[in-house]
């Protein structure tokens, strides 16, 4: 089964980029075939660099994690919306766009929104 999992929030004071990257991963453990998309906000968990205290999760790292064996896709204008470049972004997360995400809708066996 492949899931496509949108995720708009920022990277942290929520926790929909958190758990929609836990559920990516998990799915992903179980062999699925996952691919997320971020946009809006969310963009900005696919940065590399962070630095978040001890004991608190990391963005940067979860979603390196997902690019290891699910796609990563970043919203291109949200990027350049946020002054992001291709050059800043975590290994494996690719830069996208508005049609892909149509063809990953598509494609995908369920939709899931965080």
């Amino acid at each position: 089964m492949s899931s496509l999992i949108i995720i708009n929030d920022p990277p942290y004071g929520t926790e929909r980029l958190y758990n929609g990257l836990r559920l990516a991963h998990a799915l992903i453990k179980r062999g699925e075939d996952v691919t997320v998309f971020l946009m809006g906000d969310a963009v900005v968990g696919a940065k590399q660099g962070q630095k978040t205290p001890e004991g608190f999760y990391n963005a940067e790292r979860m979603v390196h994690r997902v690019t290891a064996k699910g796609r990563v896709l970043l919203c291109g204008t949200c990027m350049d919306a946020r002054g992001m470049t291709d050059k800043e972004t975590v290994k494996g997360a690719e830069r996208s766009t508005m049609d892909a995400l149509a063809e990953a809708t598509v494609q995908a066996d369920q939709v899931l929104v965080f």
